[in-house]
């Protein structure tokens, strides 16, 4: 007589921005990428996962550019009737005291190992108010009264859907404070149906041990905060008192990344500096750091996919496979990205007219446009940037990235790059990329020579694309912050422009040393000896690549976060699934 194994634990993803897929409108930014590159780890390793998130049935936005860099904004609106399979629960939520349905899509993230459902939450209803119904519309969009009442649909009704559609979930897992309100639903539930308000401590410490917190924000500005009135307002009084009367409430504004500590049996921040910043923040939580990685099967370009697969295919299945590429043959390695070089040029002139040149050194800079990213960075002297391209060889540099529509410092920041651009015009060429999306970041990422990076420190939690651009061989010249104060080997898988030490840098200091290294390092290596400058692209792949992929990230949290809350008696199974029988 046979018996049945237990069911596996599921952990649920919970995350209010997701990137699918490049034309699927889910994501804004880095965040949603990143979640996007978790949930095909978790598909490629077997590991048992939901991701949930909103549908946001008219996105981010469009970005579009004029002559001047002003940018205007219009609605990425698509349909998911057209998309993705309807789920056939319905839940119900309160929101201000009425009653709001919620339903789901299903988007499946197939990998390796199975597949992964990710449930986006929909209010567009026909049995909803109007208002209602539009709460799934905006990404990122509206006020604070709209923003609330979205982390209501993702966290509470998050949760209550999960019930619904039968899954049996050990682990939720908040990506970000955005869903720190399904702590309200799991009160909830652990209270038998009852209001959350009679929740006992003993339940309070039962859906602490389910949860699970990542954080991602080093600036107090980051984190998303609500006014008492407004929480009372909208999840009404029995549940605003247990909200307000936590730990997350300071000065009657509801902080959200407080509601989630509190209510989180595992904190971590997202690098190893951000973990120290976030300890700072936040004193008396444990919080921990798990370092970000990429998908790396995902951001690979087909030419480095066909040249990892000639000389060690197992990296697909395995990326520490990766580590191999210490021994590829540089020029091999440099024919591979001339590849993606060609491409990424042929993209900047489709877009704007602009004809780049193929043997001059390309700098690509692919952030979120907002002031500490700092993007004029390498505008501060234009003369000795000009003495760069003339004393060490032809210059140019590839922009792209979207300002919140709210976001005046960053919509500044990329007028300042289009006024540097005209400027230069004759020395350094510089071409801005609009509308900036997944698409165009895996085609960014791998085409250029060098990834530059330059954020204020210490406000870049981890960044990603430096990682998306070292799977394919392009080194990095960055900032010391994030993840690059980890990864950074100088002149073996990149450059540092400034000093460690993890305090404010001087931008003055910081812009001349920029131009020293590109002067006298970068550009000499990549036009005098571009055998040696191969020698750096396959470090920034074998030592690089190989650590900060979703991969390794995700197998972290399975051991440190989702196998120390509840169900950790159920062990997940994360060995590696077999390779497909075709990898080419």
């Amino acid at each position: 007589m046979s018996t049945m194994a237990p069911p596996a634990p599921t952990i649920a993803y919970f995350s209010f921005e997701v990137g699918l897929q490049s034309d699927l409108p889910t994501y804004s930014g880095g965040l949603g990428v990143l979640a996007g590159d978790t949930l095909r780890a978790a598909a490629d390793l077997g590991v048992p996962m939901v991701g949930v998130s909103l549908v946001h049935r008219k996105g981010y936005f469009r970005q579009h550019l004029d002559a001047r860099g002003n940018q205007s904004e219009g609605d990425a609106t698509w349909a998911p009737e057209s998309r993705l399979e309807p789920m056939p629960q319905r839940v119900t939520i309160p929101i201000e005291g009425r009653t709001v349905a919620v339903r789901a899509w299903r988007y499946p993230v197939r990998g390796l190992g199975g597949v992964v459902p990710v449930y986006l939450l929909d209010t567009d209803l026909d049995e909803n108010a109007e208002w209602d119904r539009r709460l799934t519309d905006h990404l990122y969009g509206g006020d604070a009264h709209y923003r609330l009442c979205q982390e209501v649909v993702l966290g509470v009704g998050g949760a209550e859907f999960l019930r619904a559609a039968g899954h049996d979930v050990t682990t939720y897992h908040m990506n970000e404070g955005h869903a720190a309100l399904l702590a309200l639903g799991l009160l909830e539930e652990d209270a038998g149906g009852r209001a959350p308000a009679q929740a006992t401590d003993a339940g309070r410490d039962a859906v602490r041990k389910r949860c699970v917190f990542t954080t991602h924000t080093p600036v107090p500005a980051g984190h998303d905060q609500f006014p008492a009135d407004l929480v009372r307002r909208v999840v009404g009084e029995p549940a605003a008192s247990v909200l307000l009367a936590s730990d997350g409430c300071v000065d009657d504004v509801l902080n959200m990344t407080g509601l989630a500590l509190v209510f989180s049996r595992y904190v971590n921040g997202v690098a190893m500096r951000h973990g120290e910043i976030s300890r700072g923040m936040f004193p008396g939580y444990p919080i921990n750091s798990i370092t970000n990685g990429v998908h790396a099967v995902t951001w690979a370009a087909d030419p480095f996919r066909a040249l990892y697969d000639r000389h060690f295919p197992e990296w697909r299945r395995d990326n520490l496979y990766l580590r191999y590429a210490i021994s590829l043959p540089p020029a091999e390695v440099l024919a591979a990205h001339a590849e993606c070089k060609r491409q990424l040029l042929a993209e900047v002139e489709r877009r704007t007219g602009t004809r780049l040149d193929p043997n001059a050194l390309t700098l690509g800079f692919a952030r979120r446009a907002t002031a500490y990213k700092r993007a004029d960075l390498l505008f501060t002297d234009l003369d000795r940037l000009r003495r760069v391209a003339r004393t060490a060889g032809p210059l140019q540099v590839v922009f792209a990235g979207k300002a919140h529509p709210r976001d005046e410092g960053g919509k500044e920041q990329i007028r300042r790059v289009f006024e540097a651009a005209a400027a230069l015009k004759g020395d350094v060429t510089v071409a801005y990329l609009e509308d900036y999306d997944m698409a165009l970041a895996r085609v960014l990422c791998a085409g250029a020579d060098v990834w530059l990076n330059t954020p204020l420190k210490p406000q870049e939690a981890s960044g990603t694309s430096g990682m998306k651009a070292a799977i394919n061989a392009v080194p990095s010249l960055s900032i010391l912050d994030g993840w690059w104060v980890e990864g950074c080997l100088e002149r073996v898988t990149g450059w540092a422009i400034g000093e460690d030490g993890g305090r404010p840098g001087d931008p003055a200091r910081e812009a001349a040393d920029l131009y020293e290294k590109l002067e006298h390092v970068v550009a000499p290596l990549f036009h005098v000896r571009p055998l040696e400058f191969a020698e750096v692209m396959r470090a920034a792949v074998a030592l690089n690549g190989s650590y900060y992929n979703a991969q390794r990230m995700l197998a972290q949290y399975v051991r440190n976060a989702y196998m120390s809350s509840a169900g950790s008696d159920r062990p997940f199974d994360v060995s590696a699934p077999a390779p497909p029988a075709v990898m080419r």
